[in-house]
């Protein structure tokens, strides 16, 4: 067996509070040890929140490696834990309603420290069918882990981005809800220059083509650490979406995006090169 899902199903059924300390205590060795990631979060936060001083923004660093940490231990429960647990642990609120319509639905999940809960709410505990799209890593264990972690219920479509967008619109008509989590940076290719947080950042504007593609509405669907376990929110579909102006629906993510954040900045997931893309002429911001 892959050692890595022995060990998670080993810590999937200690005590959250314990869990959770773990995790923090983790969370500060990587903060410490970690030097070249807390220098990206630092990069990113100084760039994201120009109107904060560096004590502020190092007191967010600091909480999101906690969370980060104890976000990568939850999994142990969220994808080898009961369902019965999963229950308590996840509350899931908001348009609730959206999910009883069978017309094509987009959820878009920003990238938060708790992103791997939505799926599993809505495949596991609301038995839906979800399709989604991801970027194959590096080590073959932590691939396989999470493959299978995410697709504990059999009914999540994982579709390598390499494979391009014709999986993804098979899935929508035929009724597959598509889980889009689209604000990393994948090169300027394809990407347009959207302001995120007043930074110009390579955006692929995805959100928009598949829900003109597939006919879809879009949802937001946001996840957030707390210390019950996670909240879920999903938005009412958004009105007037899309549009025939890529960039301006773009735009609207991306500002959609920076108002879930603004409730708790920390739950980003800041360790990733948000803007490794720079304009052309542009400095790097990562050294």
């Amino acid at each position: 067996m892959n050692p890595l899902v022995l060990f998670m199903r080993l810590l999937a059924y200690l005590p959250l509070p314990l869990l959770r300390g773990f995790g923090s205590a983790l969370g500060m060795v990587l903060y410490v040890c970690a030097r070249y990631r807390r220098g990206i979060v630092q990069a990113n936060l100084a760039a994201c929140f120009k109107h904060l001083d560096t004590a502020q923004r190092n007191t967010i660093a600091r909480r999101h490696f906690r969370l980060f940490a104890q976000s990568l231990l939850d999994r142990s429960w969220l994808w080898h834990g009961p369902v019965p647990l999963l229950r308590k642990r996840i509350r899931f609120e908001g348009a609730l309603a959206e999910l009883d319509d069978p017309g094509p639905l987009i959820f878009l999940a920003p990238h938060m420290v708790g992103l791997d809960v939505g799926g599993v709410a809505l495949t596991e505990l609301e038995q839906i069918s979800l399709a989604c799209i991801y970027v194959p890593l590096t080590n073959a264990w932590a691939e396989e882990w999470m493959v299978q972690g995410r697709n504990r219920s059999g009914k999540l479509d994982s579709i390598a981005r390499k494979h391009g967008p014709q999986p993804v619109l098979r899935s929508l008509r035929k009724g597959i809800r598509l889980h889009l989590s689209p604000d990393m940076d994948f090169g300027a290719e394809g990407a347009f220059w959207v302001p995120f947080y007043g930074v110009p950042a390579a955006t692929v504007p995805g959100l928009s083509r598949f829900a003109k593609l597939g006919r879809a509405r879009v949802c937001t669907l946001v996840s957030r650490l707390v210390p019950g376990g996670y909240e879920i929110r999903l938005s009412a579909a958004w009105t007037d979406f899309p549009t025939e102006d890529l960039q301006a629906d773009t735009l609207r993510m991306n500002r959609t995006i920076e108002e879930a954040l603004d409730q708790d900045p920390a739950q980003y997931y800041w360790v990733h090169k948000r803007f490794k893309t720079r304009p052309p002429r542009a400095s790097s911001m990562y050294g």
